[in-house]
């Protein structure tokens, strides 16, 4: 990432105050700037989906619904400046993100990583001799995983596929929400199917090779599987990022020292693990900054939401995505996150949305890869948590969000 020269025609020392103001500035000011940042490239800012686009992406399309698409600046990823599209109709989530990383930005910005982009596909069996397919699956691993590669073989000549397959039981317990609900005597044995997706985000291929797969087994075991599908608990493909921020650029006014917004940091993210209805609304503050990215690059917020959730609850109480921490010797307050992003940056309205494509051009290197992508909006999650969290332990999350409302609404009359 250090060598990428994304922006040209600008020193590094240049890039990180090029939109110094940017809000202050008109929406045809904006423009003019972005224009000049992009310099090297082609793009469409008027481009606008079309009705006839929207009638070949979903049935009975009469019309082409608007969200504010907006970007937030300051960002500084793995030492590389870089803008993030946002698609959001809320006032307050674009401005605290971009005020929160220009805070970050001053003490180096933030640093990134994922895993493979590993996804599970799932055959359910039920009321079949669980031992029976255990046995099965073992002794033909690899004839099954041969098998289910040849349902994705565009996949495998790219390098992806599938790479392991094995079997389980669940065994969540039952609460006392669905007693007297189901089938609680159900006997069932999950097929669970391993596939590396590479930079799609790869439900349509999980679902196709998982289908494939359970016609097999079905005339195998004589047994009709009951369902397949992908899993969106996508915990073998997760994103990180983590940021340390000086005291000094978390002071808010004179009233509160960055140290003790710091501290006062740390103990509402301890409200939110000890807590799970401080961590719902904690948590939801981290995806605001992750859908807005999501929905700008055509990704599937909804699969991004239910994972992150779920993933919250995989110690058994529903906890914090976010940690933080200080360190009183270096006088920083540090902020890491991890979260599964399954996301994609080929397939889907990647190559048919027309806002879509001009908000990858917009990422540049950062949307070349699903793996870059997840790296973006893990950042922005953890950099809009974190704006919320000093906003709240300050002067309250009212104060700027209603202000933004004013302005707004006050521009709207003019």
């Amino acid at each position: 990432m250090n060598n990428l020269n994304y922006h040209l025609g600008m020193t590094s020392q240049q890039k990180p105050s090029f939109f110094s103001g940017f809000y202050r500035l008109s929406p045809e000011e904006r423009r003019k700037h972005l224009t000049e940042w992009m310099s090297h490239s082609q793009f469409d800012m008027d481009a606008h989906l079309s009705l006839e686009q929207a009638d070949r992406m979903v049935e009975n399309a009469i019309s082409v619904f608007g969200l504010p698409l907006g970007v937030a600046p300051h960002f500084v990823i793995n030492k590389t400046p870089v803008l993030i599209p946002m698609v959001t109709e809320e006032p307050s989530i674009i401005a605290a993100a971009s005020h929160m990383a220009k805070r970050v930005r001053q003490s180096g910005g933030l640093q990134t990583e994922t895993t493979p982009s590993f996804m599970h596909g799932q055959i359910h069996f039920t009321n079949i001799q669980s031992q029976r397919i255990e046995e099965y699956v073992q002794a033909n691993r690899d004839v099954l995983i041969e098998i289910a590669n040849g349902f994705c073989r565009s996949l495998v000549n790219r390098g992806g596929g599938v790479i392991d397959i094995d079997c389980y039981q669940p065994t969540s317990a039952r609460t006392s929400y669905h007693q007297g609900w189901g089938a609680p005597t159900l006997n069932s044995m999950i097929v669970r199917i391993e596939i590396n997706c590479l930079d799609a985000m790869g439900a349509n291929i999980v679902n196709t090779v998982s289908e494939g797969l359970a016609k097999y087994l079905s005339h195998v075991f004589e047994h009709r599987a009951h369902m397949s599908i992908l899993s969106n608990l996508s915990d073998r493909r997760l994103a990180r990022a983590h940021f340390r921020c000086h005291f000094d650029a978390l002071n808010v006014g004179t009233e509160y020292t960055g140290a003790t917004v710091a501290h006062e940091i740390v103990h509402a993210y301890e409200l939110a693990v000890r807590d799970p209805y401080r961590a719902c609304t904690h948590n939801k503050g981290i995806l605001n900054g992750i859908d807005a990215v999501a929905i700008a690059t055509g990704n599937d917020w909804r699969a991004l939401e239910a994972g992150a959730h779920a993933y919250a609850c995989r110690d058994g109480t529903y906890n914090s995505l976010t940690r933080y921490r200080v360190l009183e010797d270096a006088q920083v307050l540090e902020a890491e996150i991890e979260l599964p992003l399954a996301v994609g940056t080929v397939g889907g309205s990647t190559k048919t949305h027309p806002q879509v494509q001009l908000c990858h051009q917009l990422l540049g290197p950062f949307a070349a890869s699903s793996s870059m992508l997840a790296q973006v909006m893990a950042a922005v999650g953890l950099i809009q948590n974190c704006a919320a969290l000093r906003a709240l332990v300050t002067t309250g999350i009212q104060a700027g969000h209603m202000r933004l409302h004013h302005r707004k609404a006050e521009q709207g009359l003019q």
